[in-house]
């Protein structure tokens, strides 16, 4: 860590002299050397810079997580300038060891990523940017199909008005597509990748959505419901999955990315700095890392604050309910929350 100037260790003393306990903490009791955060049964161990590419491979901006049911992690990036490999899609073991690189053709544009199992196979879905394309592979990375803008929909007069950032899978089996970097439309596939319809348009009033970033199907309640994170709009937006506006959720909202449940509890990356669980009914249980205002994109690692986030892009619960979180900064970082006391 960088030195730290008497005007910075003062400003840092009276940030923490407000904010509550539960954000970052040493533990000198529990042996840990890490920063803690959160509290009770929230509590875990902050572990920047768990997963590193291997040699030759440098991260760019880190955006999709996955892990697949036999423990794999799949991360998707951007891959650094001064990287010598070209592989956008790195793979590692459950401990966080090195396996294996592919996704050359996601180089600049790897996003949103996430894994469905059909059948007796799993399979990635990719959002890749770069090449306004959603991307079905297989775990290994053979490509089973890929689709452009929904020309169909009616809704675009050319592909640059469309840039898909994250997909979320219904129950029947259909895929959502959010187009968050395009014209912010929500649009409903098939499971083969024909286009159905548009379930969500764009706009600001209740029932339409800005930059609808990530999408996930919350099934923590008798009825699943559809969560977007309407991040234009700064505030999560539910909706029946017949796309009909259900509810807002503002608090303890910034900027919002993406979803990720497990049990009752909804994990939301935030890119204003904080990752945030929220319980059964979306009131906040505990806000993590918060570091905002950070103000460190594009700065060196020696500048980044332990235990505090930069800006959270995708995070995802781990088979083991620890928590993987990938950050939108141009040197990567990837941080695991080990959840302390289990």
């Amino acid at each position: 860590m960088h030195p730290v100037s008497r005007r910075e260790a003062v400003k840092l003393t009276a940030i923490a002299a407000v904010l509550p306990s539960f954000f970052v903490r040493a533990a000198p009791r529990s042996g840990l050397t890490n920063p803690v955060l959160g509290s009770g049964e929230h509590t875990y161990e902050c572990i920047h810079d768990w997963l590193k590419p291997p040699e030759g491979l440098s991260w760019g901006d880190t955006h999709g997580l996955a892990q697949d049911s036999n423990g794999l992690l799949y991360v998707a990036h951007t891959v650094g300038p001064q990287s010598s490999k070209p592989d956008a899609v790195v793979v590692f073991d459950p401990s966080g060891t090195f396996l294996t690189a592919w996704g050359a053709e996601f180089r600049g544009g790897a996003h949103g990523l996430d894994v469905r199992r059909e059948g007796d196979d799993e399979f990635l879905y990719h959002c890749d940017t770069r090449r306004r394309l959603v991307v079905k592979t297989s775990l290994k990375g053979e490509v089973v199909w890929q689709r452009e803008y929904p020309k169909e929909s009616g809704k675009y007069e050319s592909a640059n008005q469309y840039c898909p950032t994250n997909v979320a899978f219904l129950p029947s089996g259909d895929l959502l597509i959010g187009d968050g970097y395009g014209s912010s439309f929500v649009h409903q596939y098939s499971s083969s990748g024909e286009y159905k319809k548009t379930l969500i348009q764009p706009g600001k009033d209740t029932g339409r959505v800005s930059c609808p970033h990530g999408l996930w199907v919350d099934d923590r309640t008798s009825t699943p419901r559809l969560a977007v994170a309407d991040r234009g709009n700064r505030r999560i937006q539910y909706f029946t999955l017949d796309g009909e506006h259900l509810g807002f959720v503002t608090a303890g909202v910034r900027m919002p990315c993406h979803f990720m449940t497990q049990g009752d509890l909804l994990l939301v990356p935030d890119l204003e700095s904080v990752i945030t669980l929220l319980d059964k009914d979306n009131n906040v249980l505990v806000h993590l890392g918060d570091g905002h205002p950070s103000g460190l994109r594009g700065k060196p690692r020696t500048e980044f604050i332990p235990g505090k986030f930069i800006h959270p892009h995708t995070a995802i619960f781990l088979n083991n309910g620890d928590i993987l979180v990938a950050e939108w900064v141009p040197i990567g970082r990837i941080t695991l929350l080990r959840r302390v006391g289990r």
